[in-house]
């Protein structure tokens, strides 16, 4: 018989990366016959994106507590759901889901997320209290285990599930650099201009695919980026894509022989559809995976020839190797939900 599981996470802003990874988690538990409620920003879309699941939301928190006291599992991922970077208040809203669940004697399992920072110190100390009481734990990066390790939480190791993503092994490659941008602290215009002049000047005759994976952060960076290129070369062919589904995002990112990205897991999409990369830096999970595959990275400050030069010399098929080795493993998952 089927359990009642409880999803949280980031899910419902149509955000290309957590909406990739409740896919895969949607499916692996259909796999299993359980029933499935969402805690979701946009319950209307969740729904119609999942056939089988329920979908409460984000802030009703009667529901939430009713859904949670009934249900048998609550799992919280994947993701960066616990760190004080985005906020003080999302990280205390995450940690408070979680309390629920242990408060009501469920199985709690924290999903194969990427733990900080947390500067707060409360925020700190109540993130690792509650993470000790967790059924069981899986993370997706080195250093995320290194912390919990250090306090004495056992946790799983894993490669963030997006890996699991099937591909096509029949890609044709076209003339075409991706961009993918988003608004964030520390990006300003005398970055865009400078990455604009840089791509004009690489990238003469490439059609330029510039893509908004959450239209409410990215689309008006996405939209200056193109204004930019445009001043800069009235003949060079554009486009910007928005609201676009994640199977279209994955087919149309990998069909470009080039991809500049901010998203850790548009990163990611590169990596595995043999496209050469240069990581934008505004994160430390984008440092991490950009450290992890020897991509080329560049901050909002630094000069950006030589790491377009880098991004050209690129050796994808050690990338992609390394990458085929990276299998999600859903086997301490599995243990934790069904015994």
């Amino acid at each position: 018989m089927g359990k009642n599981i409880v999803l949280s996470g980031y899910y419902g802003f149509k955000n290309f990366g957590d909406e990739a990874i409740l896919s895969v988690l949607v499916q692996k538990l259909e796999s299993y016959g359980h029933n499935i409620t969402v805690i979701s920003s946009n319950p209307e879309y969740t729904k119609s994106q999942h056939n089988n699941v329920n979908s409460i939301y984000t802030f009703n928190f009667k529901d939430i507590v009713s859904t949670i006291f009934h249900t048998d599992i609550l799992v919280s991922g994947g993701g960066s759901l616990l760190q004080d970077t985005t906020s003080l208040k999302s990280l205390f809203y995450y940690l408070g889901i979680i309390f629920l669940g242990i408060f009501f004697r469920k199985k709690v399992i924290i999903f194969a997320q990427g733990i900080g920072p947390i500067t707060d110190i409360f925020g700190e100390i109540f993130t690792l209290i509650l993470l000790k009481r967790c059924k069981y734990v899986s993370v997706r990066d080195s250093e995320s285990f290194k912390y919990l390790k250090k306090h004495n939480i056992n946790a799983d190791l894993l490669c963030d599930p997006i890996f699991s993503t099937q591909i096509s092994d029949n890609i044709q490659k076209e003339k075409v650099v991706a961009v993918q941008l988003r608004d964030c602290k520390g990006i300003n215009t005398d970055f865009i201009n400078r990455l604009s002049h840089e791509v004009c000047t690489h990238f003469p005759d490439y059609k330029i695919e510039i893509f908004s994976l959450q239209d409410e952060i990215d689309f008006n960076i996405c939209k200056e980026f193109e204004k930019n290129i445009q001043m800069l070369n009235p003949d060079m062919n554009i486009v910007v894509y928005k609201d676009l589904s994640n199977s279209q995002i994955i087919n149309q990112l990998s069909k470009a022989e080039y991809l500049i990205a901010m998203r850790f897991h548009a990163l990611i999409t590169g990596i595995l559809t043999k496209t050469k990369v240069l990581a934008v830096n505004y994160d430390i999970k984008v440092e991490k995976i950009a450290a992890e595959f020897n991509l080329p990275i560049v901050n909002f400050h630094c000069e950006l020839k030589d790491q377009f030069d880098n991004m050209k010399n690129e050796n994808i098929e050690e990338i992609a190797s390394k990458a085929q080795n990276k299998k999600f493993d859903w086997s301490g998952f599995e243990n934790a939900i069904n015994n």
